[in-house]
């Protein structure tokens, strides 16, 4: 018999797992959480991501997480504006063509089995609802499946089977991370102070407060043309501000009502199987739809995540110095 290295005093770091949950526009946060962990010296060896975390989570491993932070942080309303591909009779509110485009630009054609370590996108099997580890293939219809929240953008077929997004299953994705090998899972969450207002704070401000005022007399006329643009009108009618004394826009009923889902499944799955440290960055907020304040939220991402760092440091040294059980025959 030949007995496990660990067994004999020879400890090393167990397998460290990030499970990085599902928010919308609120997943800016992972970017700081993962800076803080890059700082402290801490390297995963498996991440699993849904939706927004498995964007984050896949550009990080594809090592593009410079990139997506600084095209995070110059998105405006009008970039975000432009990114919106409305379709009209289709089986979601938006193709994501636009935004697909951005991603292969800059993750290419990467497979997810060729990352540096073990990486799973959640998404939900539309026709069963059963939960799946994108764990092969393409990175970026992955992720794109991952994030494919029904209403907003049309479900993404792979292999045969439609898919949307992760969230309505496995907002935090710990249980991933476990059956894929980690011994310790650190979680980033970004619900734990999620409940606030309905109204503005799950909505986005479209009043085009960022134009430029000093354009000339003929820019101000094609701009004003172009706020009026059938697609446009639509989608302020939708995901705008709500006015006083009126009740919340469709945009606001569904980002609430994802909210609520992600807490109470996030509640119950995280209950039965709790990770090994848990962070909840302070983001209730902002809103869900708020993509422009990538640099409050990246702010906060990385002040939770690094008041977290002795635990995670501390959790990591007992676990690398509980000797193994593990045995296995000589060859």
């Amino acid at each position: 018999m030949r007995l496990d290295p660990n067994s004999l005093g020879h400890h090393k770091t167990p397998p460290l797992g990030l499970a990085l949950g599902g928010g919308v526009a609120r997943g800016w946060a992972h970017i700081g959480a993962l800076r803080a962990l890059i700082e402290a010296g801490i390297k995963p060896d498996i991440i699993a991501g849904t939706s927004i975390g498995a964007v984050v989570g896949g550009a990080y491993l594809a090592g593009k997480l410079d990139v997506l932070e600084n095209w995070a942080r110059a998105l405006n309303k009008r970039r975000m504006m432009s990114y919106m591909d409305v379709r009209w009779g289709g089986s979601g509110f938006m193709r994501g063509e636009r935004l697909a485009r951005v991603l292969n630009h800059y993750l290419g054609n990467q497979n997810i089995e060729d990352l540096d370590c073990k990486f799973a996108a959640v998404a939900c099997d539309l026709r069963t609802g059963y939960e799946v580890w994108l764990q092969r293939g393409p990175i970026v219809p992955a992720v794109r499946a991952s994030y494919a929240l029904p209403g907003a953008f049309e479900p993404i077929k792979i292999d045969g089977r439609y898919m949307i997004d992760g969230a309505l299953v496995n907002p935090v994705p710990v249980s991933a991370c476990r059956a894929l090998g980690a011994h310790m899972v650190i979680a980033v969450s970004l619900n734990g102070d999620a409940f606030g207002p309905i109204g503005s704070s799950h909505e986005m401000n479209f009043d085009d407060s960022d134009d430029d005022d000093t354009a000339d007399p003929f820019e101000l006329a094609s701009q004003s043309l172009n706020k009026l643009r059938p697609d446009r009108l639509l989608i302020k009618s939708m995901m705008g501000d709500s006015k006083p004394g009126k009740g919340p826009k469709i945009g606001s009923v569904m980002m609430g009502t994802l909210n609520i889902v992600m807490d109470r499944i996030s509640r119950s799955r995280l209950a039965g199987d709790p990770p090994d440290v848990f962070v909840a960055p302070r983001i209730g907020h902002i809103g869900m739809l708020e993509f422009t304040k990538a640099e409050e939220l990246i702010e906060r991402g990385y002040r939770a995540m690094q008041h977290e760092i002795p635990l995670i440091k501390s959790v990591m040294d007992v676990l690398g110095q509980m000797p193994s059980a593990a045995q296995e025959p000589d060859s």
